[in-house]
């Protein structure tokens, strides 16, 4: 019962026969002779995966459990890990490869690639023609892992030069080897796909510039004891020819220009903090994501803004860093920067014995480059030039809740016919109208979810109509929750294109 909804909510997206985590949890055998390690990792945090410190800021779709899920599992794991009635519990999720965008404008895949032998970690670049004959923006963006079992992390940068080709074509076999980025800076990213993670859709109207005739490069992470598997990973690009607002990324806070107390040089057996700051255009911005990313010796990331009134914005802080888990991270809602703001990063790296993961022993001196025995110090953001109102947009406003109160999904057993608010068209292509028969809108809110139970977007209630786009969602069934004063109700949406 409430173990079994707090595993399939929490852990199985990377623990699953398909996964990329080393045993599966969704049966009950499975998830019992693991016990004593879901207690432990859980209890110290490790598990799941999610770097961030909340309470300094915090992030949409955040992978953390509360403290009551934590005492639940420990409790279990002390009484022998009891499996309760079976026949009762809630359905085991089922996973698997489908895709997100399931009409993509431009769909790519790798060559089909078998990892070769290494003694360390593998990074693979693979450079795949887009042949768009115009300027493009993307307003969907989706890896689909060939192999999830393997597949650590997907770098998906966009190459307006060609330049990766040349790599490519340089190297014997598919692809070619590259650590850090796609081995080239002619090239920006686009997006960054880790375990667990979707399809990522820009708000309505916004999109990243692919000039005409791009390509598309990825950089593949693979573990070491990958070798020998075979992968076929692709990435589905949803496609508006605009015009649209334009969102770019870029590490405006890095090891370069905006490093303060540089060069990036960590002597052995030092532990060294490095600064950067970077001052933003007399020009408000909205920001949407922050991304850090180290090499192994990094220790602790933290950013923030300060405004021209001398306010602070927390951005991100990750006491703790861990290569093998980074990723980008979603704000909330959008955050204004105003003109004129500066940027302020800080970083630690421990290049001593002490750090477990130095990939030198004894330590020798670490420099700024590429490879794994090298280091960075990258801050992504992905934005935009400010309008008025896009603090408003709600990309995830749900808080995080005991998930045993609210399992496998099923939108909770509180949870009644959607009675008193009526939705037309259904299904849609393109938006929903949605009629309240209430009178009273206090605390009034619709929330839309996909068939998995990922919350997609919320919406305040504020009259008695309320449209909601559905444009850049992919054909599918969703669920639409409306919610008040603690009750809620609940409703099924197709969305057919």
């Amino acid at each position: 019962d409430n173990v079994a909804c707090i595993i399939y909510t929490r852990c199985v997206n990377c623990h699953n026969p398909k996964g990329i985590a080393p045993f599966s949890l969704v049966d009950y055998s499975d998830a019992a002779l693991m016990s004593s390690a879901i207690k432990s990792s859980t209890q110290a945090k490790r598990m799941p995966p999610w770097p961030p410190q909340k309470e300094y800021r915090s992030f949409a779709h955040e992978r953390v459990l509360t403290q009551e899920e934590i005492n639940i599992l420990a409790n279990w794991a002390d009484n022998g890990a009891p499996s309760g009635d079976l026949a009762a519990a809630p359905p085991a999720p089922v996973i698997t490869t489908s895709e997100e965008i399931t009409s993509p404008d431009i769909r790519l895949q790798i060559p089909t690639f078998t990892i070769p032998s290494a003694f360390s970690d593998i990074y693979h670049c693979f450079s795949l023609a887009t042949n768009t004959t115009t300027d493009q923006f993307i307003t969907g963006v989706e890896v689909v892992p060939g192999n999830r079992a393997v597949v650590h992390h997907v770098l998906v940068f966009a190459d307006t030069t060609g330049a990766t080709a040349g790599l490519d074509a340089a190297y014997a076999g598919p692809g070619y080897p590259a650590y850090g980025g796609v081995g080239t800076p002619n090239a920006f990213l686009v997006y960054a796909w880790v375990p667990g993670g979707g399809a990522l859709f820009p708000p309505a109207r916004m999109g990243v510039k692919l000039p005409r005739g791009s390509r598309i490069a990825l950089q593949i992470h693979y573990p070491v004891s990958a070798v020998g598997s075979v992968d076929s990973t692709k990435v589905n690009l949803q496609l508006a020819p605009g015009p649209l607002r334009t969102l770019s990324v870029s590490p405006v806070l890095n090891h370069g220009a905006a490093l303060i107390d540089g060069p990036l040089f960590i002597p052995a057996n030092t532990v060294r903090t490095f600064h950067a700051r970077y001052q933003i255009p007399p020009v408000n911005v909205t920001t949407l994501s922050v991304a850090p990313h180290m090499h192994v010796v990094g220790k602790s990331v933290k950013a923030y803004a300060v405004t021209p009134s001398i306010d602070t914005i927390p951005l991100i802080n990750i006491p703790k860093w861990d290569f093998h888990w980074q990723g980008a991270y979603n704000f909330r809602q959008p955050l204004r920067i105003p003109a004129n703001s500066w940027l302020y990063a800080e970083a630690v790296y421990d290049n001593t014995s002490a750090n477990p993961n130095n990939p030198s022993f004894p330590p020798q001196d670490v420099r700024l480059g590429e490879s794994t025995d090298e280091e960075m110090m990258l801050i992504y953001f992905a934005y935009t030039i400010h309008n008025a109102g896009d603090e408003n947009i709600i990309v995830d406003t749900t808080t995080v809740k005991p998930t045993y109160l609210n399992c496998s999904f099923a939108l909770g057993t509180q949870d009644r016919k959607l009675e008193s608010v009526k939705i037309y068209p259904n299904p849609s292509s393109s938006y929903i109208e949605v009629q309240v028969s209430n009178l009273n809108f206090e605390n009034a809110q619709l929330s839309l979810y996909d068939i998995s139970g990922r919350h997609l977007k919320s919406q305040k209630v504020t009259s008695y109509i309320t449209f909601i786009p559905v444009e850049t969602l992919s054909s599918g069934t969703y669920f639409l929750r409306y919610e008040q004063n603690g009750q809620t109700e609940t409703a099924k949406l197709v969305i057919q294109h």
